[in-house]
């Protein structure tokens, strides 16, 4: 029974050492036993969790132990597949199995606190690929399962300086023809479209699957937005997809959490639809974006946060943009539109998030958005407001109903005039 640290902690160790910085903080380490049996590990303690195939927890440190397996593609989509385990599978079997070269490596356990000065088992040139900046499959065995395209595009986000393989992008797009994509479910498509909008640069993600044709299949709704364009005065880069690319580089720049990163992805949808006859110009775009990401939602089964805060955003983005002209009783509307005064921590984000799309354009990446700190003390100021005192009166007056709402509206349009009238002249007096 031999034990080996595979994977990601591997390639981190070796990237580091190459290029001279420090490994991540905290890795997820993948372990592969080879020679055993789920007896074996059994008597030594480890507890079995494996579904699929055997996975068993290390009885101290709780890490994932896997016995090296072959697998067989049995039916379409990444659940098709039989798993072979024995002790006659070796280590190079086990890693033939997995996705990328520079996922295939592999160094025995007691080498393991440093992986990149032990003896490396690279049996399909991951160094090599490590150094030449390449993101290259194992094997032909990478077309049995699609989800491998998705873990693809997002490792170019996370490494932005790698090129995919022309022998892989051509496979990927075989995959994409052949229909495998289609059968991925929601859960796995979100799970790793999450992941890739939270690395370093997200566009490339959108990207390598727009190239294999996987976004066409998989977002057709943010795949049509390439080719659209858009009022140069507005956004000199023209190209709604371009665009879309750029503000969420920015949103990877500002370090946006994912709901910001999510509603940036999904904030133009509409304009995918404008009718050609009034291009560049995308009157209405906003509630077209808000109902193709309903649909997008549903289908992806989007968590809670992220559909409501990019529903906010695709719906008020352009107002928020504007708001700089606007008055008191104006902003006290846009606030009460995007429930800011129930939900300011949201608010904040949804601010966050325009400015990531002011600010995603060519040329503009350094301009100052100052409609997010204007809105955010509107919001501050409204927010001050005693809404008991203010509806206590307005009851003690014979009001009741939407009557008191009202006067709680026109209070906080009071408190917002007052409090801008006062701020605009002491920067007046200044």
């Amino acid at each position: 029974m031999k034990t080996y640290l595979v994977g990601g902690a591997v390639r981190d160790a070796l990237m580091a050492l190459s290029d001279d910085t420090p490994a991540p903080a905290h890795v997820d380490r993948d372990w592969v036993v080879v020679g055993a049996t789920p007896q074996a590990m059994a008597d030594a303690g480890f507890l079995p969790v494996g579904r699929d195939f055997p996975v068993f927890l290390h009885p101290q440190t709780r890490e994932e132990y896997a016995l090296a397996r072959t697998e067989r593609k049995t039916a379409p989509g990444y659940h098709g597949f039989a798993f072979h385990t024995a002790p006659g599978v070796t280590l190079e079997d086990d890693l033939a199995r997995r996705d990328l070269t520079i996922n295939a490596m592999a160094v025995a356990a007691e080498q393991s606190e440093d992986p990149a000065r032990g003896e490396v088992m690279d049996p399909y040139g991951g160094r090599r690929d490590l150094r030449e900046r390449v993101l290259r499959h194992v094997t032909t065995a990478f077309a049995e399962d699609p989800v491998r395209i998705l873990r693809l595009a997002r490792f170019a986000a996370r490494f932005p300086d790698f090129s995919v393989a022309p022998e892989t992008m051509a496979l990927m797009r075989q995959m994409v023809e052949d229909g495998e994509v289609d059968h991925l479910v929601a859960e796995r498509v979100w799970q790793e479209l999450s992941r890739g909008l939270m690395e370093q640069r997200p566009s490339r993600m959108l990207e390598v699957l727009r190239e294999c044709g996987a976004l066409q299949r998989l977002l057709p709704e943010v795949d049509r937005l390439w080719g659209v364009p858009q009022r140069a005065d507005y956004h000199p880069e023209v190209d709604t997809g371009v665009h879309l690319l750029m503000v969420l580089d920015m949103s990877a720049q500002l370090a946006a959490p994912l709901p910001v990163r999510f509603a940036c992805l999904c904030h133009d949808l509409g304009k995918g639809t404008t009718p050609a006859d009034v291009l560049p110009r995308h009157i209405g775009h906003e509630e077209r974006s808000a109902k193709l990401l309903k649909g997008v939602c549903e289908r992806l089964r989007v968590p809670v946060d992220c559909r409501e805060l990019a529903d906010v955003v695709a719906r008020e983005h352009g107002n928020i943009h504007r708001s700089g002209d606007f008055g008191a009783a104006a902003l006290v509307r846009l606030l009460e539109r995007c429930d800011a005064l129930r939900k300011p921590a949201r608010f904040d984000d949804v601010l966050l998030a325009c400015e990531c799309d002011a600010r995603g354009r060519l040329g503009l990446h350094a301009q100052p958005y100052p409609q997010r700190e204007r809105l955010a003390q509107a919001m501050r100021w409204a927010l001050a407001v005693d809404t008991a005192a203010v509806a206590a009166q307005a009851q003690a007056d014979g009001l009741a109903g939407a009557r008191v709402g009202e006067r709680i509206h026109q209070a906080r349009v009071a408190a917002v005039a007052q409090a801008s009238g006062a701020a605009g002249r002491a920067v007046a007096g200044d």
